[in-house]
């Protein structure tokens, strides 16, 4: 078992590096420019484009989901007729939040604020970066559809091109033609881009054959899109409660100063690496729990989940230690601004906090989006986002100020893995009987 959880986690934890290293880099860039508004910028803009594509993360969890299951059933025609539905929903969504750019970037700049000279940049970047919207969407397709048919190889390579290709295009533009977000902006678009290309080729390269399954008819068949949109309706709805919980983070630190602003961005690095490490194993989880679902094999089902948390628990330790062992030196890669760093130590106390108490959250999630089974999900995250992290906040942040952020941001990973452990046997069973 633990064989087969590697196989499909280290190509995942390989190409999940490259994102917080693309994040590392852009802030780097920005960070060594001479002024803390370009962190700032940067900021605001993943805010706006996280509501955006982490609202339609759905198609990337949902489709792996059902990939795996009909992999398990052996259905190729299920295979192929998943991957062209979930085409025709990104393709479909992309171009129309192209065509809705004007209104997004004005309701956004409406609900989030920053000084003014930090939201000028900060639409700068938007209003580049926006046109990659149908690419990013179809690569989201193409990513959940190859998990679900146990290729990890294969969203490991599109993964380590696009971000490579957008941190060289970075860095030429940045660099080399003197830009500053508009560069970042411009790299992030053409290598989106140049994912999708890639992820046609191999497609076209290892699964053409499956094409012939494929029946123009299916897509017609309203009740298979039907339990695609109830599952994903559930998967939307548990994303946007992580938006909003992590926005609203990055908006309370924007409201208090740009100097906040840029230390808690810096210090979510901290969080989003660990994640990206434990999100290997959380796509593990989605590639073989739905594969034993759809096989009906409970008892694989059972092993494989006690082994994904035994990998969970013991990969949180060496993180813990390297946080609080190494944090200035990797601050350090991120801004040359003392200030910053100096002002960051005041805070990493939960930063080293954030691996042991938020692993089993990540390992839960990809355990059921595997089971399609996306409404605990729901209900878990809707209780620690407004009963959970927002009152832990309001309470806290007279006594502790910019503590209370962070101190909020901890009890909500714990309520998640909490409850998705109380919530998962019933669950679970009901899923693949």
């Amino acid at each position: 078992m633990n064989r087969q959880i590697l196989k499909l986690a280290l190509p995942n934890i390989i190409s999940n590096i490259t994102v917080p290293l693309l994040g590392m880099v852009d802030l780097a860039i920005m960070g060594h420019l001479g002024s803390e508004v370009y962190v700032g910028a940067i900021a605001l803009g993943v805010i706006i484009f996280n509501f955006i594509y982490w609202g339609f993360g759905f198609l990337r969890m949902g489709t792996s989901g059902f990939t795996a299951q009909a992999y398990g059933a052996r259905d190729l025609r299920e295979m192929i007729v998943i991957l062209a539905r979930s085409l025709l929903v990104a393709l479909g969504a992309g171009f129309l939040i192209v065509l809705l750019q004007k209104p997004i970037v004005a309701l956004s700049f409406y609900l989030i604020h920053g000084s003014e000279e930090v939201e000028a940049l900060a639409r700068q970047y938007y209003l580049i970066r926006i046109w990659s919207a149908p690419a990013t969407l179809s690569l989201y397709a193409f990513t959940g559809w190859f998990l679900g048919m146990q290729n990890a190889r294969i969203t490991m390579v599109i993964a380590i091109l696009v971000n490579v290709l957008n941190i060289g295009l970075n860095f030429l533009f940045v660099y080399g033609l003197g830009m500053k977000v508009e560069g970042v902006a411009l790299g992030s678009l053409l290598a989106q881009y140049g994912g999708l290309l890639l992820a046609v080729i191999l497609f076209l390269r290892y699964y053409a054959r499956l094409s012939r399954y494929f029946e123009m008819a299916a897509l017609k068949q309203w009740s298979a899109f039907r339990r695609f949109f109830m599952v994903n309706k559930d998967i939307l709805l548990r994303t946007l409660f992580l938006i909003v919980t992590f926005s609203f983070f990055t908006a309370r630190s924007a409201a208090e100063n740009d100097s906040i602003l840029a230390v808690n961005t810096l210090l979510l690095q901290f969080l989003f690496i660990f994640s990206y490490f434990i999100d290997g194993f959380a796509y593990a989880a989605e590639s073989l729990v739905g594969k034993y679902i759809g096989a009906r094999d409970a008892v694989r089902l059972r092993s494989v989940i006690r082994h994904l948390f035994t990998w969970g628990f013991f990969l949180s330790i060496p993180f813990t230690l390297i946080y609080l062992i190494w944090s200035e030196p990797i601050l350090r890669i991120l801004t040359d601004n003392q200030s910053l760093i100096t002002l960051a130590k005041d805070y990493m106390p939960w930063v080293v906090l954030v691996p042991f108490l938020s692993f089993a959250a990540f390992i839960w999630d990809g355990v059921f989006i595997g089971a399609t089974t996306a409404a605990p999900m729901r209900n878990t995250l809707f209780v620690a986002t407004f009963l959970i992290f927002l009152p832990a906040y309001f309470i806290s942040r007279e006594f502790i100020g910019n503590h209370g952020l962070w101190l909020a941001m901890l009890l909500f990973m714990v309520t998640r893995g909490v409850m998705l452990s109380i919530s998962a046997r019933k669950s679970l069973r009901v899923s693949w009987q």
